[in-house]
């Protein structure tokens, strides 16, 4: 099982990955960032707008104060870098938030939702919900990462031990 100190880091990891992919995905131009790839969700702006949907529905089951995105393609949240960007750097903020408030015992028990993706009602363990929140936006910004190496840029730096003040 998970604990707080896991949650609070990762919030903060997945900051620091949005803020260095920012860095970069601000400076290219439109063409480049909705260019299908061939990856899962396409292009580096359709799959960012994925996990920035993500984030958001995962966080309004969690209780966060974040509201949950309309269903419907997840790859056209928003429709320009910079109205991701600005989304990005709020739900992140909220993120961060929610973590800090968050207890041990919040993780215990059971989380239920209904899922429009499987048209049903789903419960599954809290601390299971979370790792899977942090691993789905590790695997996507992984999937990005992929496609600025493929498109030419600079990849940031993605270790989780080279974040600034890891561990304390």
């Amino acid at each position: 099982m998970i604990d707080k100190n896991y949650v609070t880091t990762m919030a903060r990891y997945n900051a620091w990955q949005n803020t260095q992919l920012t860095g970069i995905v601000t400076k290219m131009d439109r063409d480049a960032l909705e260019l299908d790839r061939g990856a899962f969700f396409g292009s580096i702006l359709g799959t960012l707008n994925h996990l920035l949907w993500g984030d958001r529905m995962w966080l309004s089951r969690f209780g966060a104060d974040v509201d949950a995105p309309a269903r419907g393609d997840t790859t056209k949240h928003t429709p320009t870098i910079a109205a991701w960007n600005a989304e990005r750097f709020q739900v992140d903020g909220r993120m961060k938030i929610w973590a800090a408030n968050l207890r041990n015992v919040d993780l215990a028990g059971d989380l239920s939702w209904y899922s429009g993706g499987h048209d049903a009602m789903l419960t599954r363990p809290m601390w299971l919900c979370v790792a899977h929140f942090f691993n789905h936006q590790t695997h996507h910004r992984g999937q990005v990462h992929a496609m600025l190496t493929a498109a030419g840029q600079a990849a940031p730096v993605s270790d989780l031990v080279f974040m600034d003040d890891v561990g304390t």
